[in-house]
């Protein structure tokens, strides 16, 4: 918009005046619908057309600055002149200072968490390594570099969910060099609730699932060295696939131990092993108690405070951090990381989860605590729970106490936690009146009926349909696989009828026939039930 030559009156426009003094130059066309990608991406990717230089920094709206850091600018700008070995960088690195630390003692976990990671992880990732890239602002870009190779950003929906590593990917791509400088830091608000944080891990963790799936990883790894290769993978999309496949063996461990207890198989074991003295077997599956401790997880926090402050203190925090239930919200942050990978690489359908990062620490309901963890932790953690229930009953009569306690009190602690980790950490969740009210509001939702235009904290129906709704959307090989998983339900019938005094010991294959008979009539009396609560 430019003047058209008028000038004010008294040096004041009036409002017609300026209006009318005005006069398009030009407009951008949009391709299509205003909303054809990822809000943030698109964003940015409009609005770099409208900057000038050859430097851009990005910063988020939960960042700040201080300025005695802002003197370090014209220092930091420099190194887009070094040549970082053949050729000079495209993406300048700089560290964050968590300032969230102090609101609640989940926010000081997710801050000792984030400032190990953006200090001596990316120190170590872009050198020697050199498979760093762009994990989000404050980093700075080489304007000229990233504008005439496809901008700072990706934007296709869904796919670039995690917008900021892909910049990375496409700056590695195309010759571009990552590097790193800590002498410059940018303040940065993180989540300080537990709902909060759940929700930007599982962001973080379809957006991982996204890149498993993603042309830019399959690129970076055909074109990496060995060393490289295997470097970028351990750092990105690795890290929630090992999550995934530790939790998956978890289950696979218990229902192993179940099959060998119903079948009988493991009291023969055990009791042929006590005959020949072979204590080989005992000692294997003792022996992983050890690795079950789980203490080397906090060893990078432990290391970066040391450096820092040093390791007397880093000492005493790490103590301090475990009598605040830091094992708690880390094994329960291991649920929502598994879960949400586990189910987009399925199924698909990665989603822009808002946060909002409020700043304030408030009371969530139980139906609100319930719609986030029902899927990902309730009914797993249950589960698990019943699993080592069974298991304890049927190995009682031959097998040592010590021996299921050192095997199985870490899968214990897993299950409870993701049982109650969230009243745990829910401010005044033990208040007798928020009780109260939070199971008024649970009868609430329960009880009203869903439908169009009804939202998911209003009706359970709203909930379930949008919780099912990846279903919908699943190709038939997801599908197949999902019916396959949930089969292993049937051990326990099948375990459990044979081992029933009802049976007799009789192993006929009626009495399982039987057993299927009396659960369709028990169906059919809870829905007979339910019909005539709803009729009447």
């Amino acid at each position: 918009m430019v003047s058209e030559g008028m000038s004010p009156e008294n040096g004041v426009w009036t409002e017609d005046e300026r209006v009318s003094s005005t006069k398009e130059i030009y407009r951008i066309k949009l391709p299509g619908p205003p909303n054809i990608g990822e809000g943030k991406p698109e964003n940015q990717n409009h609005a770099i057309i409208f900057t000038r230089g050859e430097a851009l920094q990005t910063i988020d709206m939960n960042q700040d600055n201080y300025m005695e850091e802002a003197f370090k600018i014209r220092n930091v700008l420099q190194e887009f002149l070094k040549n970082q070995g053949q050729r000079p960088p495209t993406i300048l690195g700089l560290r964050e200072h968590i300032f969230t630390g102090s609101v609640s003692s989940l926010a000081w976990f997710m801050s000792y968490q984030e400032t190990s990671f953006v200090t001596i992880g990316q120190r170590l990732l872009a050198n020697p390594l050199r498979v760093r890239f762009h994990y989000g602002h404050p980093d700075l870009f080489d304007r000229v570099f990233h504008l005439t190779r496809g901008g700072i950003s990706k934007a296709s929906k869904t796919i670039n969910l995690s917008e900021d590593v892909f910049a990375g990917f496409n700056s590695t791509l195309r010759s571009g060099y990552i590097t790193y400088h800590e002498y410059m830091q940018v303040g940065k608000g993180r989540d300080v609730g537990l709902n909060q944080i759940s929700k930007f891990e599982a962001k973080v963790a379809n957006g991982n699932s996204e890149q498993t799936l993603s042309r830019d990883i399959y690129r970076l790894g055909r074109r990496f060295d060995f060393f490289r290769m295997l470097s970028c993978y351990h750092t990105t999309i690795g890290f929630y696939f090992n999550t995934l496949i530790s939790v998956i063996g978890i289950y696979v461990f218990l229902y192993g131990q179940l099959y060998l207890v119903l079948s009988g198989l493991e009291k023969a074991l055990l009791l042929e092993a006590r005959i020949h003295n072979i204590q080989s077997l005992q000692t294997a599956l003792a022996s992983q108690s050890f690795i079950q401790l789980g203490l080397l997880t906090g060893l990078p926090m432990v290391m970066e405070i040391g450096l820092e402050r040093g390791f007397l203190n880093a000492l005493k925090d790490f103590v301090l951090m475990q009598l605040q239930l830091a094992a708690v919200f880390f094994t329960f942050s291991l649920g929502t990381k598994s879960h949400y990978y586990g189910r987009t690489i399925l199924h698909g359908g990665a989603r822009y989860r808002p946060t909002g990062r409020k700043v304030v620490v408030f009371h969530a309901s139980f139906t609100e605590n319930y719609r986030l963890y029902s899927r990902s932790h309730f009914v797993k953690g249950f589960e698990l729970l019943i699993l080592l229930v069974v298991y304890d009953l049927f190995r009682r009569s031959y097998q040592n106490s010590m021996a299921y306690v050192l095997t199985t009190y870490s899968i214990w602690f897993m299950s409870l936690t993701w049982l109650f980790a969230p009243f745990l950490f829910n401010p005044s969740g033990f208040s007798w009146s928020n009780i109260v009210d939070d199971w008024k509001d649970w009868n609430k939702w329960i009880k009203h009926q869903g439908g169009i235009g009804i939202q998911q904290d209003k009706s359970w129906q709203s909930w379930w349909n949008d919780e099912q709704a990846h279903l919908h959307r699943s190709g038939l090989c997801s599908r197949l696989i999902e019916m396959l998983l949930s089969l292993r339900f049937f051990i326990y019938q099948y375990g459990l009828v044979y081992h029933l005094d009802i049976s007799g010991k009789n192993k006929n294959f009626v009495v399982y026939v039987l057993s299927w008979v009396v659960i369709v009539a028990i169906f059919l009396l809870v829905k007979v039930n339910s019909f005539s609560y709803i009729f009447y």
